[in-house]
């Protein structure tokens, strides 16, 4: 399950990056999909919460959408993270590829990885990265000196 993207393309991915929808994020704060969404809401991200089994719920102050289909056309959506175990990844690779246009980048979070999934986003020119957490990578990649001053400009 070992992924074997590259620091370089780490780095490019999380410092060009500014719309991240969070598939299967719930609203328990102490749950990963959460802190780990506030973690990079912190940071600069604009985070869309996402969750079929959640939907009409608060995360992070906003409603969980149902679907990507759900996330209005004027929202570029750059990366999508996964909080899914891996058998549950196709549709949702397949969804996000089928309602976000601008999308650039599948994440799939640690513990999570599905070689079908990650083919079929290559196959569109995404990058992929599996079995890995922004919260663990920007720490890792941009110092941890740098933790609580590192954000993305998000033009906003």
């Amino acid at each position: 399950m070992a992924d074997q993207t590259d620091d370089a393309t780490l780095r490019r991915i999380l410092s060009t990056t500014r719309v991240i929808a969070v598939a299967g994020i719930v609203p328990d704060e102490l749950k990963p999909s959460n802190y780990v969404a506030r973690f990079l809401e912190d940071r600069g991200y604009r985070i869309i919460p996402v969750n079929p089994a959640r939907a009409g719920e608060q995360a992070l102050g906003q409603t969980i959408l149902a679907s990507f289909a759900d996330i209005p056309p004027e929202v570029q959506v750059d990366m999508v993270d996964i909080f899914r175990r891996s058998e549950q990844v196709p549709p949702v690779v397949d969804e996000a590829l089928a309602h976000l246009p601008h999308l650039r980048t599948v994440w799939m979070q640690m513990g999570i990885a599905n070689a079908e999934a990650a083919a079929a986003a290559r196959a569109r020119g995404l990058a992929v990265v599996q079995d890995r957490c922004p919260k663990v990578e920007i720490p890792r990649l941009f110092g941890m000196q740098l933790l609580a001053e590192y954000s993305v400009d998000t033009g906003a």
